[in-house]
């Protein structure tokens, strides 16, 4: 489990059947402190560490992960990932809960400079995952925990706003139109909806979660 907040950066490049990591000099996660079979949150992707060094780590990647998510093609570009190590019980929960288990990939519509922000534009590549966004829900953004400022109506596509702090210390500042991100929904969102649609036998049948549909089962 993870909290969308990002420790560090690494390069990511791509070694036999799996990824490895380089960590700069200095940065707050510090690989020598990273066991065997620790996780971390590669861009918002639960790994598991299968051999560390004082520069980095690696880690196996199985064919879901890599089809799922941006790894692949980031891997051979040698690009720019953000890191975070699993969340201890004694941790500040300062972002939201994120398991690290990528829903689907996003596109960067637009990015807007603001006054004192950044405007992060995006939309779903499956826009049935749109039903897990609203207005001031959490999304994780290449693993950053980051709130929607607002959205369509069906919530396919979404915009954030991002405060220079983030911006500065991730891969936000490196996303450009058209580039792929990795997205995953609030826990919660996707616990509610099982809940509700598996409460009782008649709704095995899994309908679609409209309003009437709501008020039918006592919840309008």
């Amino acid at each position: 489990m993870f909290t969308g907040l990002v420790q560090a950066v690494g390069q990511l490049q791509r070694t036999g059947t799996g990824v490895e990591l380089l960590i700069p000099a200095g940065s707050a996660l510090d690989p020598a402190q990273l066991q065997l079979g620790d996780s971390v949150a590669v861009d918002g992707v639960c790994l598991t560490v299968t051999a560390q060094s004082s520069q980095g780590f690696r880690a196996d990647v199985s064919e879901e992960t890599l089809a799922r998510t941006t790894l692949a093609a980031k891997a051979k570009q040698r690009a720019w990932v953000n890191l975070e190590p699993a969340l201890r019980l004694a941790d500040r929960l300062g972002g939201h809960l994120v398991s690290g288990h990528v829903d689907g990939q996003g596109t960067v519509v637009a990015v807007e400079q603001q006054s004192a922000s950044w405007q992060l534009s995006l939309r779903w590549d499956d826009p049935t995952y749109g039903r897990y966004v609203c207005e001031k829900a959490s999304v994780a953004v290449d693993g950053i925990s980051l709130t929607v400022a607002g959205c369509s109506h069906d919530g396919a596509s979404f915009w954030i706003a991002v405060i220079p702090h983030t911006w500065v210390s991730t891969t936000l500042r490196h996303l450009r139109p058209g580039d792929a991100v990795n997205l995953e929904a609030d826990l919660l969102a996707k616990y509610t909806e099982r809940l509700l649609r598996h409460g009782s036998p008649a709704a095995a049948a899994e309908p679609p979660l409209t309003a009437a549909w709501l008020a039918d089962h006592g919840w309008g």
